[in-house]
Order: structure tokens, then sequence, then C-alpha cells
């Protein structure tokens, strides 16, 4: 495999630092963004990466603003180099019923759900058409295809991310650059890791698989489309749901 330079937003997170891992260990060139508020947090993360032996760059930048994004796309591509490789991972929840959802916790999602993938993939994508090379995944969700009670904000915004995967692979095929979407089902975290046993327990008995995921699972996948040789995949969506949600 060539040497690829990667971006990973939300990089620093349980589900963007396993994804940083694999890329690394696969040989690619590593950039973890993070909040430019969290940059401790993102400075110790880096030192815990070189301690396992991997060698890390990050990357400060808000991904909900399309400026900020430009600025750190503009740092990157002058300390590190011209970004091959994009995996939109930074997300949050903000979870209400939608007769109780504010209006703050609507755009909130889909700000830094939705809007961070144009905000981010703009600045890049015409880089990786003019190289003939690109990989871009979206990390959706399960619930992006099924819906979740609760979640009408989270589920627009990662029923989008796909939506968006499948216009700009079209846009994008010739030139050598594939996009594609994974959506993961219920993970295991540091989050779900500390839920009552008896939620979690409710919680695996509705998948077939018989257990949760994990970041391994997801990372894998992410790392098998952003492969030299997955350049005939594009404008899919891979499900890493353990059999929670199948269809076409």
């Amino acid at each position: 495999m060539s040497k690829r330079i990667a971006l990973v937003t939300g990089g620093t997170g349980g589900i963007g630092s396993e994804i940083c891992r694999k890329l690394a260990e696969a040989g690619h060139e590593v950039v973890a963004n993070y909040l430019p508020a969290l940059q401790a947090e993102a400075e110790a993360w880096q030192k815990q990466m070189a301690d396992e032996g991997l060698n890390m760059h990050i990357a400060a930048g808000d991904v909900s603003s399309f400026s900020s994004c430009e600025e750190m796309i503009k740092d990157i591509e002058g300390r590190v180099g011209p970004v091959d490789i994009l995996v939109n991972c930074a997300g949050i929840t903000r979870d209400k019923t939608l007769r109780k959802m504010e209006e703050k916790q609507w755009t909130d999602v889909i700000n830094i759900n939705l809007n961070s993938v144009f905000n981010v993939t703009r600045h890049l994508v015409e880089g990786m058409t003019n190289r003939g090379w690109g990989r871009i995944v979206n990390i959706s969700s399960v619930n992006g295809q099924r819906g979740q009670f609760g979640q009408a904000n989270y589920s627009a915004a990662k029923a989008g991310m796909h939506g968006f995967t499948m216009a700009v692979a079209q846009e994008t095929a010739a030139k050598g650059v594939t996009v594609n979407t994974v959506s993961p089902g219920y993970t295991s975290t540091a989050m779900t890791d500390a839920m009552p046993e008896d939620v979690r327990n409710a919680i695996v008995a509705q998948v077939p698989a018989g257990r949760m995921g994990t970041v391994q699972d997801i990372a894998f996948a992410v790392t098998m489309l952003c492969d030299e040789q997955a350049g005939y995949i594009t404008g899919a969506n891979i499900p890493v749901n353990g059999g929670l949600f199948i269809s076409f």
C-alpha cells in the first residue's frame, strides 16, 4: 500500500482513535482533528499514541465552522502535506423527543454531524480530484437507516450523510476518488460500558450477532475502504451492526 496522508475528524474520540490506529498501522501518515478548546486533551492523546509506537499528528479545527475547517486544512497542508484520505468521524448526540427538542439541540447536531461533512470535504475534494486519487469515508449510524426514538436530529443528520456520499461519489468517481459511508450499530465504548448491566443486556438482545460491536470492527471497515484496491467501491453504505438492521 502506498503511504498516504489521512485526516480523521473527531480523531481523538473512541471510534476515531481506533480508526487512526488502524490507518497508521496500514502505513499511512495520520492527522487527528480535535476541537480547539480541547488542546490539552489532544496533546495527551498524541503522547499516548506515541507511547504505543504510533506517530500521530494533531490539528485543531471546529468542524461546524466552514472558515475554521479552511484554516485547519491550510495548517495540515503546510505542516504535513496534501490530504488523500478523509474520514468524517466527528459527531455528537443531543437526544430528546421532537415535542421537547429545543432549536439548539437540533442545530448543534446538524451542524456537527452533517454540516461538518461539507465543511471539511469541500476544502479537500478538489485537491484529491486534481491528483487523481482519494478516499472519503463518512461515519454514519444504523439509526440513520432505521430512525431511532428520541433522535430525530441525529437520525436526520446521519441519513443526510449518506445522501451526501451518494451524490459526491458520482461527481468524483471518474477522477479516482471514492466516497463511501460506514454505518455502525451499537458499539462498545466507555459510554456504553458505563451503562447499567441490564440496559446493556437489553441492547445486546436486539442484535442477531449477540454482542455489541467494537471500535475495531468499525476501523476495519474504514481501513478496507481506504485501501488502494478499493477503487471500485464507491457510493456504498457499509453496515457494521451485527445484523441489527439488514436491507438491500
